[in-house]
């Protein structure tokens, strides 16, 4: 990762199929890339089939850009692609962890007190849908949390305890399995991994959101190929008032780099989810997803 820049090139391809016909749906996609000083997008084309017979967009509480399109036609499937082409830049050259201060300077930063200041990045403090901080969570953060630690050592630390200690297994938990499932499993997918760290930062009073994107495919020589590259990608970014929020992939135990592409950050992975919304019909359904993240070089 000591290129001074990579380009790289992402297809998504979702299928859903359908048992019997939905005779109208509506949904949200997360599915446009975040544009910002360290992501530059080149390119990004999306297309729906069937087509849908009203689409717009619009900037979500978080800043993500969201698709919303209805479809009022009968139909048996549904196929979103999207093809991004994206230019990242190093983002961590000048971050020295063991600078940062002291976790409980930020906690206590950050901690809510009726009329004063507000500071945006405290609404990653507290519980969301998938996310209630936890005693347990606490117990297991602290060990990584000394007294005096600095904030980005502590999670760096944190984020290899939770890499070491759990199990990436796809089989073992769904799209909807709560931190606190996938904390007791000790195993999980990327999802669970982050929204565990998430929870145990939290659980300090720490600011910490969750980041959807993806992963490169193919690794670079004498790199191994990333856990969870073959799909959508979820991982950790963490506070720190001197460096802005810094991101952690426990999946990979590595900070997010050049080898990530940003999506969308929200409290948790409900906030983000690519595709979500209401159907009328459908029976039971099956779905088919395709990812491939290239590097077109530097």
């Amino acid at each position: 990762m000591t290129a001074a820049r990579t380009v790289l090139s992402v297809s998504h391809r979702t299928t859903y199929r359908y048992s019997t016909f939905v005779e109208t749906a509506q949904h949200l996609a997360t599915i446009r890339p975040l544009s910002c000083a360290w992501q530059h997008v080149m390119l990004h084309e999306e297309k729906i089939e069937p087509k849908p017979s009203y689409q717009t967009s619009r900037v979500d509480a978080f800043g993500n850009d969201v698709l919303y399109f209805s479809l009022d036609a009968p139909h048996d499937s549904l196929h979103m692609t999207s093809e991004t082409m994206v230019h990242l830049l190093p983002r961590w050259a000048s971050l020295d962890a063991e600078k940062t201060p002291a976790w409980e300077q930020v906690a206590e930063r950050l901690r809510y007190r009726a009329g004063a200041a507000f500071h945006p990045e405290s609404e990653f403090c507290f519980a969301s849908p998938n996310i209630l901080p936890r005693a347990e969570w606490r117990a297991y953060a602290l060990p990584s949390f000394a007294p005096g630690t600095p904030v980005v050592a502590g999670a760096i630390d944190l984020m290899h305890r939770i890499h070491a200690d759990f199990e990436y297994q796809p089989s073992a938990t769904a799209f909807d399995t709560p931190a606190s499932r996938a904390f007791e499993l000790r195993r999980g997918v990327c999802q669970d991994f982050a929204q565990v760290m998430i929870g145990c930062l939290r659980s300090l009073g720490l600011p910490a959101r969750y980041v959807s994107g993806y992963l490169r495919n193919d690794p670079a020589p004498g790199q191994p190929k990333l856990i969870g590259a073959d799909a959508s990608h979820a991982w950790v970014s963490v506070f720190c008032p001197e460096s802005g929020w810094v991101d952690l992939d426990p999946t990979n135990d590595v900070l997010a780099d050049l080898d990530h592409v940003t999506l969308a950050t929200g409290r948790d992975y409900s906030d983000v989810s690519l595709l979500r919304g209401m159907i009328l019909g459908g029976g039971q359904h099956q779905v088919e997803v395709a990812v491939s993240v290239l590097a077109l070089g530097a």
